[in-house]
């Protein structure tokens, strides 16, 4: 389907060529960053219990560099979003998923989480969580739902990665997200022009023009 991938400036230049790119597994077969990095890029565990996987090591320089932004926008999974395609993005996804009113129960955790972020521009989850009051047991989980639904809204995204370490200084971990809005990150967001359902049709005929063999279930899954 696409030209295998060996480096991070490839991997850059293929987002803004195709737009969209879910990080791992999505609806359509090997329409994915994993499955598109070649042999030697991807996940791959050591003898001494670490591990190598350069795509994960990558992403938060294609965040930085590659005129994209990126967060969980594609069935609740991770992936990248050109710049040039944002706006339509932008347009469907927050009329597909508008915030509850702030009177309701969910509208009024929605608002609060996006109202801490907006005062302190960018937070990892945990320090989010903790700003909303959202401790208690079970919470996690809840409050997990709560940034995946505003994500795939478009209401939040992700800034950077931040990798935690250990008293020694030493880095552990996957590394955590490093939470924002676009109007934050991109200093100025606006959707597109188009009516929502306008801009999803473009969307859709520009990734089955993109993956031919794709069929018209499996697109429908990466954009609702």
């Amino acid at each position: 389907m696409f030209t295998p991938i060996h480096t991070c400036p490839e991997l850059i230049d293929l987002i803004q060529t195709i737009g969209f790119l879910p990080l791992l597994e999505s609806s359509i077969p090997g329409f994915n960053a994993e499955a598109i990095m070649a042999p030697e890029c991807r996940y791959r565990p050591l003898p001494d219990g670490g591990w190598e996987w350069p795509l994960w090591k990558w992403k938060g320089s294609v965040v930085n560099e590659g005129n994209c932004v990126y967060g969980k926008f594609f069935d609740k999974k991770a992936g990248f979003v050109s710049l040039q395609w944002w706006p339509h993005f932008l347009n469907w996804r927050r009329a597909a998923y508008p915030l509850p009113s702030d009177d309701s129960a969910d509208g009024t955790i929605e608002h609060i989480i996006l109202d801490t972020l907006r005062q302190n521009g960018s937070m990892v989850s945990r320090e989010l969580r903790a700003a909303c009051g959202m401790v208690g047991p079970r919470m996690r989980s809840r409050f997990d739902a709560y940034i995946t639904r505003l994500q795939m809204g478009c209401y939040i995204v992700t800034e950077d990665f931040v990798q935690p370490t250990d008293k020694h200084g030493r880095p552990y971990g996957w590394g955590l997200s490093l939470l924002t809005t676009p109007e934050h990150l991109l200093h100025h967001t606006a959707p597109a022009g188009d009516t929502p359902q306008a801009s999803r049709e473009l969307m859709a005929q520009h990734l089955s023009a993109l993956i031919p063999t794709a069929t018209p279930a499996q697109i429908d899954r990466i954009l609702k």
